[in-house]
């Protein structure tokens, strides 16, 4: 038996997320918002959090400072049950940061990149892998120092016996490059829309489902309040989001990512294993911040058997 269900290998920082009349005034305006929270933030961090809310045992390697919101971060994922003794503490960088401007259907991101790209593919041991069933890695082009290792990476996890998956989160950049190789070594691909839309250059998702389950063999894309599509090989399967009263949609994708890797690393069919990714990421958006209101298995199965 390993140690670790997953291994996170990811960036590390907190969120202030900020609710309400978020749209900015320049000109020295000062406006009132409705709520300020500071939370575990990164895509890589929420999913950690919400795959060992689900009891899958969760690793995580990544890179923060000697700072206060390093310290924040691995105290609050270990709070959290996710073992963060692999992290590397680094006292000649310092911890980013994003400041999320939220409302109920949309959110706007200003992120101070600090340690979350300096995470190199050879940080993570072979040593570290054989601990653990699967690898995951989200934040794909925010971890720059990561790009260049990751094919021999999860070529590494797949010698020792490991699954992989990827959440790309949006390219800056729009360039999408890198993923023509490195899909190739990817068990588990997890877009949303946006990001499937644009990477594939398809006129629809259904199409570009169709595109991505040509490269992975499991693929599911995020649709936000319309729910999820997924494919696997010639099968597909689609899930309705849940109704639920929505205050914060941060880390939403993450949570629908723990679910849907949890029904994927128990032999789930895909339908099935959609229908958890859904409830999960449904039912993270019911509190400010990413973390807080992640369910527990027993909840969120309720609305999948």
């Amino acid at each position: 038996m390993k140690p670790y269900d997953i291994l996170v290998a990811g960036e590390i920082n907190p969120d202030l997320v900020l609710t309400g009349d978020v749209t900015p005034a320049f000109g020295q305006a000062e406006k009132l918002v409705d709520s300020a929270s500071f939370s575990i933030g990164s895509s890589s961090a929420i999913f950690a959090c919400g795959a060992a809310r689900l009891g899958l045992q969760v690793g995580f390697v990544g890179v923060c400072g000697d700072d206060l919101f390093g310290h924040f971060m691995l105290e609050e994922m270990t709070r959290r049950q996710v073992d963060v003794a692999p992290a590397i503490v680094d006292a000649s960088v310092s911890t980013g940061m994003s400041v999320i401007l939220s409302t109920a259907s949309d959110r706007a991101i200003l992120t101070h990149v600090g340690s979350m790209n300096c995470l190199r593919a050879d940080q993570v041991t072979n040593e570290l892998l054989a601990r653990s069933r699967h690898i995951h890695v989200a934040s794909y082009f925010l971890q720059s120092a990561l790009q260049p290792g990751l094919p021999d990476l999860f070529r590494r996890a797949h010698a020792l016996g490991l699954s992989t998956s990827l959440d790309p989160n949006w390219d800056p950049t729009g360039r999408w490059s890198g993923f023509d190789e490195l899909l190739h070594f990817v068990d588990v691909f997890l877009p949303n829309e946006n990001e499937a839309l644009a990477m594939t250059g398809s006129a629809n998702v259904e199409l570009a489902l169709t595109r991505l389950a040509q490269k992975c063999p499991w693929v599911a894309i995020k649709l936000g309040p319309r729910g999820a599509i997924a494919g696997q090989r010639a099968a597909k399967a689609s899930s309705p989001a849940l109704k639920v009263n929505v205050v914060d949609t941060t880390g939403a994708g993450d949570s629908f990512d723990g679910g849907f890797l949890y029904g994927y690393l128990h032999d789930w069919s895909l339908e099935r294993a959609l229908k958890l990714g859904a409830a999960c990421g449904s039912l993270s958006t019911r509190t400010a911040g990413g973390t807080t209101a992640q369910t527990t298995l027993e909840e969120a199965m309720q609305y999948v058997d």
